[in-house]
């Protein structure tokens, strides 16, 4: 009789918002687990009801996402069900985001814990939030103690883990995302965007993307326009508003709110140049996404940023306005006279991509596990 494989279960209860970051994370990861799986481990995924759609019809088991199987209720629950319970089916449990609600309920199996950020620990929080705040780090510090090991997107985001949770000997391994292939860019010209070249940021308007340093910037360059785009109706994006109205920048510095991915898409595609001066991000994918369009990239220094984008981005090294005018108009030329300044991006970009990620989550698993079995020849 064959050996058994050893059962994974992944969730992937954020499929169920399959437009967000995380929702998207679920889904590349999945198609990637389910082509290295067969043969090597049996894979079984956490799902919400209806987001099997978004999957292949076969390949995986399933464990139902349901309300009385949140941590919250187990583990009140474990204590008293422990004599009880069988064996696990389960050989691992990978959850697959800090924000989970989700454990095993038999706690002998042992997990693995992907922390994706700590972005909220670096956000200036009012004197309200410092509560709900401490409340978030006490909730992922729970989640780290039940973990056998961590993964984390980057190396900065593993060294600010190291620094703010009590991990004891529990590795940290970091595994990089992947990036997808580009969405089809809208046919036309944005209506909110008129004729002319522009400079284009993307996020959602929240203190640490530090968009504002941006209007200093476009303020000095004349003939360009600077869009950013991504959720603007926060504290923050209502400060942006008020910020471009104060400076006259109407007309030339553009927040069109949440765009849809075909016209993400058109402004990568069309811009002169792609800024992001965010102070901390997990893994930064906007800046990828400019590279894969070969368009030249302007970064901030204070995050993962440079991991990721390394010598093929420009970075601002601080956000004076006469310094930030400096590099980009330093960068500019440099990209402008390189003529296979544009493929090198496309190459660095095309670099990340998520059957890597797969595997380098394989080799996690296996660090607990022991060698899976090899993937059958064909």
């Amino acid at each position: 009789m064959p050996e058994r494989l050893p059962r994974i279960a992944i969730d992937l209860e954020k499929l169920r918002h399959i437009n967000c970051g995380l929702g998207r994370f679920s889904l590349h990861f999945a198609e990637e687990i389910l082509r290295l799986a067969p043969g090597r481990f049996d894979p079984v995924f956490l799902l919400a009801r209806g987001t099997e759609r978004h999957l292949p019809p076969e390949g995986f088991d399933r464990i139902d996402v349901k309300p009385w199987k949140k941590e919250v209720l187990v583990r009140r629950l474990r204590p008293f069900i422990r004599p009880f319970l069988s064996p696990s089916r389960i050989s691992l449990w990978h959850v697959t985001n800090q924000m989970s609600k989700y454990l095993p309920l038999d706690d002998h199996v042992p997990v693995v814990l992907t922390i994706h950020d700590l972005t909220f620990l670096h956000e200036t929080p009012h004197d309200e939030q410092l509560r709900r705040i401490e409340r978030k780090l006490a909730d992922i510090q729970a989640k780290v103690d039940r973990a056998s090991a961590i993964v984390t997107d980057s190396h900065y985001v593993a060294e600010d883990v190291k620094a703010h949770l009590t991990l004891g000997d529990r590795p940290v391994h970091v595994v990089h995302l992947g990036i997808s292939a580009p969405p089809v860019a809208a046919a036309s010209h944005p209506t909110f965007l008129p004729e002319g070249p522009f400079l284009f940021t993307v996020g959602n308007c929240l203190p640490h993307k530090n968009f504002h340093v941006l209007l200093d910037l476009v303020d000095r360059l004349p003939n360009i326009r600077l869009v950013i785009a991504g959720k603007n109706m926060t504290p923050y994006g209502e400060f942006l508003g008020r910020e471009i109205a104060r400076r006259h920048l109407e007309g030339r510095a553009i927040m069109p709110g949440e765009i849809c991915d075909a016209d993400r898409q058109w402004l990568y595609e069309h811009c002169d140049a792609f800024l992001f001066p965010s102070l901390t991000e997990g893994f930064g994918f906007p800046a990828l996404e400019a590279m894969q369009c070969g368009k030249p990239t302007f970064l901030s220094r204070m995050t993962c940023l440079p991991e990721i984008a390394g010598n093929h981005a420009f970075y601002f090294e601080s956000f004076d306005a006469a310094s930030m005018a400096s590099a980009y108009e330093a960068g500019m030329a440099t990209s402008r006279s390189d003529s296979g300044f544009s493929d090198r991006v496309r190459t660095h970009a095309a670099s990340f991509g998520w059957a890597e990620t797969a595997r380098g989550y394989l080799r996690v698993y296996e660090s607990i596990l022991g060698p899976l079995p090899p993937a059958p020849t064909a």
